[in-house]
C-alpha cells in the first residue's frame, strides 16, 4: 500500500467519523423555552411558569432569579417542580425597580445543581408607577449570586435553532470547502493561461464541478434549515439570493464549456471565465449582504471566528468539519480529474 497516497485520505475518513459522531451525539445545554406570564408589576406577587429544554428539574436543587440590566437581583420566594422540563416560581416583586423608566426588561436565570445555570435574556417585562432608584437598590440585591456550573461538554442552546444548530457543521463547512476548491481552480486556470498546459485546465474543471456540488448541497442544507427556523424553504434574503446567483454564474461556466467543441479554445475561454467568476462572487457573498439587513447569522462578521455566533464547544467540531470537507472536496476533484484524463486518453487512442 502507498501510505503517502492513502494517508491523508484515511485522515479524512477519521475526521468525518469524529464530526458525525460528536456532531450528532453530543447533547445541547439546557435552556429556557418560554416563561408565562411575560409581564409583571412592581409591588405585586409574580408567579412564573417556566418551560425549559433538555433539563432535569427533578434532579438536584433549583434556584430561580430575576436579573435587571444593571445586575440587580431578586430570588424566587418558592417554587414547584411539575416535571423535568416545567416548574413554577413565585416572586415578591419589590415596590420599586432598579431602572429609571416605568417599563423595563428583565432576564430569568435558572440555576440547577444538576443541569448548571441557564438564562432567557430580556424576556420578562416589569412596570412601575413611580421611580425611586435609591429605594430600589436597597430592595434589590446588588451582589451576584453563585451559580451552579456544568462541567460536561455540550452544545449551546439557542432559541429557534434547537437541535438544528448541528447543521452548522455541515451547511457552513460546505461553503468553506466550496471556496477552497474555487480558489484552487482559479490557480489552475491562471496556470493554464500562463503555460497552455491542458493538465491545469482539467484540474480546474474538476475542482469547479466539485465546488458546484458542494454549493448546491450548501443551498439544500440552508433551505432545510430555513424551513425549520424561519418557517419557509426560501426567503427574500440578500445573502440567500446572492448565494443562488453565485451558483448560476458557475452554471454558466458549465454551459460555456459544453458549447465549445475545440479543446484548446474551450480551455482558454473557460479559464478566463473562471478567474472572473470568482472575482464576481466574492463581493456578491461577502460584501453586498453586509450593506443591508439580513436574517442570516454571521452577517456582521465571520460565523467561523465570531464569538457571538459560535462558542468553543461548537468550534471543537466545526473546525475539523471544515478541514474534512475541504479534504473530501480535493479527494473528489482528484477522482474527477483522473476520470477526465482517462477519457481523453481513450479518445486519443480511438482517433
Amino acid at each position: 500500500m502507498n501510505w503517502k497516497y492513502w494517508c491523508w485520505k484515511l485522515v479524512t475518513i477519521v475526521i468525518f467519523i469524529y464530526v458525525f459522531s460528536a456532531g450528532l451525539l453530543i447533547p445541547l445545554k439546557p435552556g429556557i423555552e418560554e416563561i408565562l406570564p411575560s409581564r409583571g408589576r412592581a409591588g405585586e406577587k409574580l408567579g412564573l411558569q417556566i418551560k425549559a429544554y433538555n433539563t432535569s428539574f427533578t434532579k438536584g436543587s433549583i434556584e430561580v432569579f430575576i436579573k435587571s440590566r444593571d445586575s440587580f437581583w431578586i430570588k424566587t420566594k418558592d417554587l414547584n417542580i411539575a416535571d423535568d422540563r416545567t416548574l413554577s416560581a413565585n416572586f415578591n416583586v419589590p415596590n420599586f425597580l432598579p431602572d429609571a423608566s416605568s417599563l423595563s426588561q428583565y432576564s430569568i436565570i435558572v440555576s440547577s445543581s444538576y443541569d448548571g445555570a441557564f438564562v432567557i435574556p430580556g424576556k420578562l417585562i416589569l412596570s412601575q408607577d413611580s421611580v425611586n432608584l435609591t429605594e430600589a437598590q436597597r430592595l434589590w440585591s446588588g451582589v451576584d449570586p453563585q451559580f451552579a456550573s456544568l462541567s460536561k461538554m455540550k452544545f449551546p442552546y439557542r432559541n429557534i435553532l434547537y437541535e438544528t444548530i448541528r447543521n452548522t457543521f455541515f451547511h457552513v463547512s460546505l461553503w468553506f470547502a466550496m471556496f477552497a476548491l474555487l480558489g484552487a481552480s482559479v490557480y489552475h486556470s491562471y496556470k493554464y493561461l500562463s503555460t497552455n498546459h491542458l493538465d491545469h485546465d482539467m484540474k480546474a474543471y474538476a475542482q469547479v464541478r466539485t465546488a458546484i456540488l458542494f454549493g448546491l448541497l450548501g443551498l439544500a442544507t440552508g433551505s432545510l434549515w430555513a424551513r425549520f427556523t424561519w418557517g419557509s424553504w426560501w426567503t427574500n434574503d440578500v445573502k440567500l439570493n446572492m448565494a443562488a446567483l453565485s451558483m448560476l454564474i458557475y452554471a454558466a461556466y458549465l454551459i460555456l464549456r459544453a458549447g465549445i467543441s475545440e479543446i484548446d479554445r474551450k480551455a482558454r475561454i473557460s479559464a478566463a471565465f473562471n478567474v472572473f467568476a470568482l472575482i464576481a462572487i466574492v463581493p456578491l457573498i461577502f460584501i453586498l449582504p453586509r450593506l443591508t439587513d439580513s436574517l442570516h447569522p454571521g452577517n456582521g462578521g465571520n460565523p467561523a471566528f465570531g464569538s457571538e455566533d459560535m462558542d468553543n464547544s461548537l468550534r471543537k467540531v466545526f473546525y475539523p468539519a471544515v478541514t474534512g470537507f475541504i479534504m473530501l472536496g480535493f479527494w473528489l476533484s482528484g477522482l474527477l480529474y483522473r476520470a477526465e484524463k482517462l477519457h481523453l486518453r481513450i479518445e486519443d487512442r480511438l482517433t
